[in-house]
């Protein structure tokens, strides 16, 4: 998430609005270049923290999910135990209608483990793809960590234009870094 105060942007547009009252069209043009700049590197921020946010939200889904799976294959693991329980139950009952019993529990358990298998397995299939969409929700943070960082910098650099009094190398840097950063943050979503 990006580090700049919220008050920044105001504090780059009150030198453009200067510049802007100072009669030298050129000068107007960096102030209106400088609020364009401020308003994209608002939008991209806002991005920023929307993806910062679904990163955050996807790898506690696939914590979640993850927990699920392990707790279906515990459970797997105890009615294998039981199943196993009641196979050397009906074994040791020998004849009869306790034998037919424990064979009936033990059926019914190895039953149970198949459901309890597909559970787990599906816990553990989303637990990847949550996985897969928090690499992709981080990895466009960091383009656009990136990409609004290029925009503030070009922001600055306009504002030297206005400080040197209408140096116009610059106001072509800005220009040249706000294109980048703009890019940069298409790039994020492609």
């Amino acid at each position: 998430m990006s580090d700049v105060e919220p008050t920044e942007h105001f504090e780059q547009a009150e030198h453009a609005e200067h510049a802007a009252h100072s009669g030298n069209p050129f000068l107007a043009l960096v102030a209106v270049t400088i609020a364009i700049l401020a308003v994209i590197a608002a939008f991209i921020g806002s991005l920023e923290t929307i993806e910062t946010a679904a990163t955050i939200d996807a790898k506690s889904q696939a914590t979640l999910f993850q927990d699920k799976a392990t707790d279906s294959w515990g459970f797997y693991q105890a009615k294998s135990l039981k199943k196993n329980l009641y196979d050397v139950a009906a074994v040791l009952a020998g004849p009869g209608a306790n034998a037919d019993n424990f064979k009936a529990q033990a059926k019914r358990n190895e039953e149970d483990q198949e459901s309890i298998s597909l559970a787990a397995k599906t816990q553990e299939d989303l637990t990847e793809q949550s996985l897969r969409s928090s690499e992709k929700h981080e990895r466009r943070h960091k383009i656009l960590t990136v990409a609004v960082t290029l925009l503030h910098i070009s922001i600055a650099i306009a504002t030297l234009s206005i400080i040197r009094q209408g140096a116009r190398w610059p106001w072509y840097v800005a220009l040249g870094l706000g294109v980048l950063g703009s890019f940069s943050a298409a790039f994020a979503y492609i």
